[in-house]
């Protein structure tokens, strides 16, 4: 991000607290407060007790409610209506400082415009979609793009906090310009992309701020829920007046708000947007821009992940890993012709053959000059590099594609031993990749090439399979080599030489068996595959039409951010469901707390049901409307930081769930009402 200080921000810091806290009181506006049903009726109770307050204190008949007991029961719930919007204005304040450093990187800058092959210099705010400008080392790209002429290096750390450059180039896949970043050398062309107000920047901007948020299904689906859940108390709690008078107990209508308010789910109907909030903004910490809070949720629902082979599941890089000299080569006299015939390729395999024979054989680069030297680069035509050696006497050392080297040898008189095909056939039933090392017309080796699986890929794929996660490998490979690569990874399954169209149908087969699919991409060929995935994960390095098509963009453009994704998809949920158990549990408890009390003096029979002792219905109902708003400042933390991850199945987190928030959702509220109930009773307000 642009500001590296944002990510490491504490949670509670001082400065954000202190807007929050100010955040929260204005949010006390019925237009802010009715977005939210349950913390709306918590509010409507809150002012119709101060209503009650304002009538006692006017007037204070005989036998009417204590003052102190409507006084305490009106701050209480004013607190629990301010705590909820706290919590919120909590999650929210942190995408607003994000936001801030956001602005900051927004600079006035002139654009050079190319208008019929002349420049002239406008202000980039007056650029429009399709217009073409030029820009050169130093300066700063005046708005989102597409490089469509010439090749830069550019520095995106204002964007991405990466301080290395990156080079941004036209016609290929890494064509992607952002505005407000720095052109460090060279000279590029760039098509605008964004029109004033819709660049890259300013969805950032938008949606840190939450300003561009809207409710996910499963939030809605939540919230209707917890409105049902709000009607039905609000019928008992009616209910309860005329039950109470026939009963002879005086009910109150600050003790009928109180037993409302209590009932109902307010836990979770006040921290439920700042959960939401907080989910995007941890993944925003990951560097990865959700355009939705929808498709942070698919990504918690995932079934399905499409991984790229290459920077996904291995390194990226074929390594040299073993050289296998034919019979009657020595190793030695293999590994120099191997590293001569590598000198002069500059790809990262070349460079890792003079690196292993450098460092296993202890053999390090010859000088070359006196033996008048002529050094044949790798070509994507000729599919070899190599060596020409004049002194001590003439020598053409060549290394490259199996076919390619077999030519060269034939070519030149030379037999092929019968192990080459054995060695190379091996190697890619291994899933490696042989190289043929050749000097004139003899054949004197293979190079082992391989493609390195990062380290704890197999674990992490061992995780997602216990959550129910299928994992399937997409790579351009032949069968064979795939099949050895996904066996050494423990990816469930592959797919091999795979096409754009072969992606796309692949995620319609997945999706048509009712599954949520999630995949990465970067190219133009990848827009479509990313369009129709459930979680579509660009590059930022990746073309336009890429980074449109995905509803995430990963700005440090790794492959392998797609699974830190799904894992904070997962965690949202996670959290969500834990703290729904935990609030309706609550509510059970506060049930039990309050109710018995009110009419055990009536109905001794009930007495029973007084498991906690309470003082008095005043203490009761006051001790359990305490608890109910210091509940939400506790579990604030638990609701921006998400419950921890695990990688369990689903009927297994539904255990631990039901174990831990459930039952624990029941006992806490026992514990913490008792304790309150002890102290109001020791400083005589029972």
């Amino acid at each position: 991000m642009a500001s590296a200080s944002s990510k490491s921000a504490s949670l509670f810091e001082p400065t954000l607290l202190k807007q929050a806290a100010l955040d929260s009181l204005r949010k006390l506006h019925p237009r802010d407060v009715a977005r939210n049903p349950v913390m709306f009726v918590v509010w409507a109770g809150s002012l119709l007790t101060t209503v009650l307050l304002v009538r006692d204190l006017a007037s204070s008949a005989e036998g009417a409610t204590p003052v102190w007991f409507t006084v305490a029961v009106t701050l209480w719930l004013w607190f629990t209506v301010l705590f909820a919007n706290f919590a919120e204005a909590v999650a929210e304040g942190r995408g607003k400082a994000q936001a801030g450093a956001l602005r900051k990187m927004r600079k006035d800058t002139t654009a050079r415009r190319l208008v019929d092959g002349r420049e002239e210099r406008v202000s980039a705010p007056s650029l429009r979609k399709g217009d073409l400008v030029v820009c050169e080392a130093g300066d700063l790209i005046p708005g989102d793009g597409e490089v469509v002429e010439g090749i830069a290096s550019v520095d995106e750390s204002a964007i991405t906090g990466e301080s290395a450059p990156v080079i941004r180039e036209s016609g290929g896949d890494r064509s992607a310009v952002t505005g407000g970043t720095k052109v460090l050398s060279d000279r590029i062309v760039v098509r605008i992309s964004a029109n004033p107000g819709e660049s890259f920047l300013d969805r950032m901007i938008g949606l840190v701020e939450g300003a561009a948020r809207q409710k996910t299904p499963n939030e809605i689906a939540l919230h209707i829920l917890l409105v049902g859940l709000t009607l039905v108390f609000l019928l008992a709690c009616v209910t309860l007046v005329p039950m109470a008078l026939y009963s002879g107990v005086k009910l109150s209508g600050t003790a009928v708000v109180a037993l409302l308010v209590c009932l109902i789910p307010t836990t979770i109907g006040g921290l439920l947007s700042a959960i939401g909030i907080a989910g995007m903004d941890r993944l925003l910490r990951k560097n990865v821009l959700a355009m939705s809070g929808r498709a942070v949720e698919a990504a918690g629902d995932v079934d399905t992940l499409l991984l790229d082979k290459t920077g996904t599941i291995t390194l990226g890089n074929r390594m040299a890993t073993e050289l296998l000299p034919m019979p009657g080569v020595r190793l030695e006299e293999l590994a120099e012709a191997a590293q001569l015939a590598s000198l002069a390729d500059e790809t990262p395999e070349g460079r890792s053959i003079v690196t292993l024979v450098k460092d296993a054989y202890k053999m390090r680069p010859r000088e070359l000059k006196a033996h008048h030297a002529t050094f044949v680069p790798f070509t994507a035509q000729t599919r070899m590099s190599g060596c020409d050696l004049v002194d001590p006497g003439p020598r053409s050392i060549r290394k490259g594609a199996v076919d390619a080297i077999l030519k060269h040898v034939q070519g030149q008189g030379g037999a092929v031993p019968s192990e080459l095909a054995q060695a190379a056939g091996r190697i890619g039933d291994a899933g490696g990749t042989p190289l043929a090392v050749a000097d004139g017309a003899r054949l004197l080796g293979i190079v082992h090439l391989k493609d390195v699986v990062k380290g704890g890929i197999k674990e992490r794929f061992d995780r997602f399979r216990a959550m129910g996660i299928r994992t399937v490998m997409i790579t351009g490979d032949n069968p064979r080599t795939a099949a050895a690569i996904a066996k050494e990874a423990g990816v469930d399954d592959f797919l091999a030489e795979a096409t754009p169209e072969a992606k796309l149908a692949l995620i319609r087969a997945e999706q048509a068996k009712g599954k949520l699919v999630a995949m990465t991409g970067d190219g133009t060929n990848d827009a479509p595959a990313l369009a129709q995935a459930d979680v579509g994960v660009a590059m930022n390095t990746g073309t336009q039409a890429a980074k449109e098509a995905g509803n995430m963009v990963d700005l440090d453009s790794n492959p392998t951010k797609l699974l830190e994704v799904v894992e904070v998809g997962k965690q949202l949920l996670m959290t969500r469901g834990t703290l729904t158990t935990f609030s309706i549990a609550n509510d059970v408890a506060k049930y039990f707390a309050i109710l018995p009390a009110l009419f055990m003096g009536v109905f001794p029979d009930i007495a029973p049901l007084n498991v906690m002792g309470l003082s008095s219905p005043y203490s009761a109902i006051l001790a359990a409307v305490i608890f109910n708003a210091l509940i939400i400042i506790a579990l604030i933390p638990l609701a921006l930081r998400g419950v921890r991850y695990r990688p369990l199945g689903a009927a297994a987190l539904l255990r631990r769930s039901l174990l831990l928030y459930g039952v624990g959702g029941v006992i806490v509220p026992f514990v913490g009402i008792k304790v309150i109930d002890v102290l109001l009773t020791a400083a005589g307000w029972a």
